[in-house]
Formats: C-alpha cells, structure tokens, sequence
C-alpha cells in the first residue's frame, strides 16, 4: 500500500510510470487509475488458483442426503 511519503518522494505510478500525485495516489492521473480499474475488471489481475485438472480430481464429500453412496 502506498502512503502520501511515497508519493512526496515521487514514487512511480504502476501503470505509466510517472510520478504518482496524491489525489489519485497511486497513480498520475485518473486516465491511469481507471485503466487499471478496467484491468481488474476484466480479469486482467488475477490470483491463480488450482489447475482445472485438479480442482476435477478432488475426493468428493459424504453422499449428500439426496445421493446414494456408491456400491
């Protein structure tokens, strides 16, 4: 996280580059903080997870109440 001694110190701006002002700190300007909204929203940063193959092979739970268990 950044704090407002980052920006006074000219820390970069995560998209451009630029100095970072402390209206839109982080960011330069609200052009770069809304290219990286966008970002986000797209599903352009993403925490990775499990391969899908994975997630596939996981051993299921209990027989649900509505399931009969396997023979």
């Amino acid at each position: 996280m950044s704090s407002a001694a980052d920006q006074e110190n000219g820390a970069p701006c995560p998209i451009c580059g630029k100095p970072g002002q402390p209206r839109f700190s982080p960011f330069c300007s609200r052009r770069c903080a809304d290219i990286d909204l966008g970002r986000w929203l797209k599903g352009g940063y993403a925490i990775p997870g499990r391969p899908e193959d994975d997630v596939d092979k996981a051993p299921d739970g209990p027989p649900g109440k509505d399931e009969a268990p396997e023979s």
